[in-house]
């Protein structure tokens, strides 16, 4: 069997943190399984977060009106994108399998994974008009999210002040993910670690390294496939497709609710 490939885009300050130690614990499983594993310790590396014509090498087509999408497509094509977005882009490629690890600030990734996203995930290269959600170009490719949240879980919830941890995560899994065409895993979440003890921890590590024994052959979470939409009417969910769910008790996804009850576990578990 050829090795499977995973990349690891890690953003933490501190080796010392509860996300290192979650890192190095994919790394050791995952190599011990026989996979080739890469790391991108963004902070590291000092990874530039923001997306600017410096990202170019050379001139840019329109210097008074830049367009970062179209400018960077042109620059990807033509070979001109700086050293370390190629880098990332080639790590990319050969990946099978892409992890996210951080810890949630303000709900989403920090700024220099963000930053990551917005940098490595060029027009042209992550997506195109015609190539993204089910048919987009990282389509054979799987990817997931791995965080740690400074609310406890009860706070992520329906009932909760911060509201339901699944419409968290829909920009994040649907909206960049997929929305590139990756087979989304279900999010591995380390729930409020500063708020529990060594052995909790000790605990939540231990889940992640048994759930790592039998991660690449996980199925996706469900998103609604692109042939469902009607191009020509503004991507609306085809008539025929509204109507199959017209009795159904919950929306198709998330944010494709039809105005019903959302899916419960949408983007937290495969299979729902």
């Amino acid at each position: 069997m050829v090795s499977e490939k995973v990349l690891i885009v890690y953003a933490h300050q501190s080796p010392g943190s509860f996300n290192s130690a979650a890192k190095d614990a994919a790394v050791e499983v995952l190599t011990a399984k026989g996979c080739t594993v890469e790391v991108s310790d963004l902070y590291g590396m000092k990874f530039k977060a923001t997306a600017t014509a410096e990202d170019i090498t050379g001139k840019v087509k329109n210097a008074d009106h830049f367009c970062y999408g179209e400018e960077t497509k042109l620059a990807w094509e033509a070979g001109k994108l700086t050293a370390d977005i190629t880098e990332e882009q080639r790590k990319l490629t050969e990946a099978d399998l892409v992890i996210f690890q951080f810890p949630m600030y303000w709900f989403t990734v920090p700024a220099i994974m963000k930053g990551w996203m917005d940098r490595v995930l060029t027009l042209g290269f992550a997506f195109t008009h015609e190539k993204r959600y089910s048919q987009g170009i990282f389509k054979d490719k799987k990817a997931m999210l791995s965080f740690t949240t400074g609310s406890q879980e009860s706070m992520f919830t329906a009932n909760g002040i911060n509201g339901d941890m699944n419409v968290t995560l829909w920009p994040l899994q649907n909206g960049i993910l997929h929305y590139c065409g990756f087979q989304v895993l279900a999010p591995q979440i380390f729930w409020a670690p500063s708020q529990v003890s060594s052995d909790a921890r000790g605990t939540m590590l231990e889940s992640w390294r048994m759930r790592m024994q039998g991660l690449l052959g996980e199925n996706p979470l469900a998103f609604t496939p692109l042939d469902c939409f009607d191009g020509e009417k503004g991507y609306q969910l085809k008539p025929e497709v509204h109507e199959k769910h017209a009795a159904k008790e919950f929306g198709l996804t998330v944010g494709i609710h039809l105005g019903k009850a959302l899916p419960p576990n949408n983007q937290m578990k495969a299979g729902v």
